[in-house]
């Protein structure tokens, strides 16, 4: 018997349901099964997987069987259960080199930390097969060497919208990919988000949940139900930063990755992120009807044409030190823009100014 969940293997950079790059197989083995090695055992039942990818997995730490790590040359028997968490596979096209600047917030032989401009698309897809990310890191990274004389190419973990700035991991081996897969997997790589939505809240602090799938009528488009056997779990907790009357700044943290979770998530509860074009957040949702408040509102539409949403930080356990590391960043300049003008407004030291 085989499960497996969250497999990544969509065309476009937002065309999957999951925004963290692994692969998750449970098996049980059947009754009458011989004693043969898992690595054995698993070519045989994931297609297209190779040798040294179940290697890179069991010495990992990613395969486990009766809830206990193994190592590859392990022999299964009847009844075990068996979990593997793998890196996505590359996808199966060239990607180009493209000399695009990167913020490089941190490197190391085995990872890069980036600050994504918003706009950019994170790997290349159907109808952005150049301009991305991973062109721009593969141009970075042609002419490097690992310890064995391969040529080292990023490897992806996770992603975030094109038109959402912020912190993203890449590996520069499978073997830090493969570690940093499982951590995705466990949630215990601590993602914060900061984001500007409309609306005043109750509470200072709060938990959204909801399973998130695809929109029937437009599969661009996330949909939330509270309906367990939709879409997949997403779990957002949320904290007030600063309250602007009608909108507010709020601290987002992520239990689970799934596309548009906090876009999604925030339309669910009534408060769609300021200049969120696809989930209703890009016009004038509330406040008055004074026509110097409407020009205020549609000023700061214009300065920040995308959903105001900015992956601030990353933390998590180096995949090779074992060391707990943290980046942050600043927000970007549109996004800090509109909530100083916000800010302005709403202790009345610049109302309305366009």
């Amino acid at each position: 018997m085989i499960e497996q969940e969250d497999l990544i293997a969509g065309e476009s950079a937002e065309s999957e349901e999951n925004n963290e790059l692994y692969e998750h197989f449970r098996f049980q083995v059947d009754k009458g099964q011989t004693l043969l090695r898992i690595d054995k055992f698993l070519q045989n039942r994931i297609e297209g997987i190779s040798r040294n990818r179940v290697q890179n997995a069991a010495k990992a730490g990613n395969i486990l069987v009766n809830d206990e790590a193994v190592k590859s040359n392990y022999r299964i028997k009847p009844l075990d259960i068996i979990s593997v968490v793998m890196a996505t596979p590359p996808r199966q096209f060239e990607v180009i080199p493209e000399n695009l600047p990167l913020n490089i917030v941190y490197e190391d032989d085995d990872l890069m930390v980036i600050n994504k401009e918003f706009g950019m698309v994170v790997h290349p897809g159907h109808g952005n097969y150049t301009g991305t990310m991973l062109n721009a890191l593969t141009y970075r990274l042609q002419d490097q060497r690992n310890s064995r004389g391969e040529p080292v190419a990023p490897l992806l973990v996770h992603r975030i919208d094109k038109d959402t700035s912020g912190i993203i991991i890449c590996a520069k081996t499978e073997l830090a990919q493969t570690i940093l897969a499982r951590q995705f997997f466990h949630h215990t790589i601590e993602r914060r988000y900061v984001a500007l939505v409309w609306g005043e809240f109750d509470h200072d602090e709060g938990t959204i949940k909801g399973n998130i799938g695809r929109n029937p009528a437009d599969r661009r488009v996330m949909t939330v139900r509270e309906d367990e056997t939709f879409g997949r779990n997403a779990i957002t907790h949320y904290r007030v930063i600063e309250r602007f009357h009608y909108v507010t700044l709020v601290e987002c943290r992520l239990e689970t990755g799934r596309t548009h979770q906090i876009r999604a998530h925030f339309k669910f509860i009534g408060h769609p992120l300021f200049g969120d074009q696809v989930y209703g957040g890009a016009s004038i949702v509330l406040g008055l009807s004074s026509s110097s408040y409407q020009t205020f509102v549609r000023n700061n539409l214009q300065i920040i044409p995308r959903q105001a949403l900015h992956a601030k930080s990353l933390a998590f356990t180096h995949p090779i030190t074992q060391e707990w590391v943290s980046f942050d960043s600043e927000l970007p300049n549109d996004m800090q823009q509109v909530i100083d003008r916000w800010r302005r407004y709403s202790d009345g030291s610049g109302r309305f100014n366009s």
